[in-house]
Parts: structure tokens; C-alpha cells; sequence
């Protein structure tokens, strides 16, 4: 799993790609976390579409995520998300909780 990032006029952008398993998880929980804390933005967007594989651990990541920034006041939504993870947020119901493009 890889993880790039861009912030510009207060939206931090979360690129994510590569595969997406528990080890992953937990290390990218950690890491959006700090990001979030470190940069308070007013919107986040996680990107998606260079995920090849996400297995259940991935609803943790958007959960957290999503209420990290509710919490500091930010939007948040999932963007490219890959068939293969839709399927995964989707069973999860993660698509009423928050948007996913």
C-alpha cells in the first residue's frame, strides 16, 4: 500500500493505491489520522482508484477517517473507488454514512 498526499486551498487529498489488507489498515489509520490532525483541512478527499485489492479492514480506514473529520469540522467523502472496493463499502452500508464517488 502506498500513500500520497496533496493539500491545496484547505482540501487535503489522500491518494491510496496498491493493496489493502488488516497490516495496511492499520498503518494507514495512523497515518490519516496525523495528517488530519497536523492539517485541520476543511474538506478531505480519499482517493481510491490505485487500490488493485481491499478486504473488510479497508470499512475501518473510511470510518475512522470520516469521523476523524467530523470531528475537526471537516467534509469528507471516498472518491475512484474501484469496483472490487465499492462492493466492500457498499455490503458494509459505508454508503450511508458518507459519500462515495
Amino acid at each position: 500500500m502506498q500513500l500520497q498526499y496533496e493539500l491545496r486551498e484547505g482540501r487535503l487529498t489522500a491518494h491510496v493505491s496498491g493493496e489493502l489488507g488488516h497490516p495496511e489498515a492499520i498503518e494507514l489509520m495512523a497515518r490519516l489520522s496525523r495528517m488530519i490532525e497536523d492539517h485541520l483541512p476543511g474538506e478531505m478527499e480519499l482517493e481510491l482508484s490505485g487500490l488493485e485489492f481491499m478486504d473488510s479492514s479497508g470499512i475501518a480506514v473510511v470510518l475512522q477517517a470520516a469521523r476523524k473529520c467530523a470531528a475537526c469540522g471537516c467534509r469528507f467523502w471516498v472518491e475512484g473507488t474501484p469496483a472490487q472496493a465499492k462492493k466492500v463499502l457498499t455490503a458494509a452500508g459505508i454508503h450511508r454514512l458518507t459519500h462515495i464517488r
